[in-house]
């Protein structure tokens, strides 16, 4: 099996570390580092990797000042735990960029809102 590890750039990664854990309904535990931090699955995949913007020479990831976050990129998380999920939403965000709907195409819950740094998330139901 291949995995893909998604890397995002960050302004704060302890911080946005804490409310992916938060919004996926995942232990708190803190980053590796504080420019790096990977968000586990209760079975050690990784589900997202955080990567603070400008702290390293990566093209990418140079500075949310040279580019829009969340450009081109919709982070879709599909979960076992939506109820949990869509609870530990209304906790993190003023307003959901899309209420909980049926999706037709995938036939599965969803919903949808945004980060602290701006990338649009997408929670869907796995069953």
């Amino acid at each position: 099996m291949k995995r893909t590890w998604t890397i995002i750039g960050v302004k704060d990664v302890p911080g946005s570390f804490k409310w992916y854990q938060s919004l996926l309904g995942l232990p708190e535990t803190a980053p590796a580092h504080d420019y790096f931090g990977q968000i586990l699955d209760t079975d050690g995949t990784v589900l997202l990797c955080l990567h603070q913007g400008g702290a390293h020479d990566h093209p990418s990831l140079a500075s949310a000042d040279r580019a829009e976050p969340g450009n081109g990129l919709l982070l879709f998380f599909r979960v076992d735990n939506f109820e949990v999920s869509l609870q530990n939403a209304r906790t993190l965000v003023a307003q959901f960029e899309e209420e909980p709907n049926l999706n037709p195409a995938t036939t599965t819950m969803e919903f949808s809102l945004r980060d602290p740094d701006g990338y649009y998330v997408t929670i869907s139901a796995l069953f």
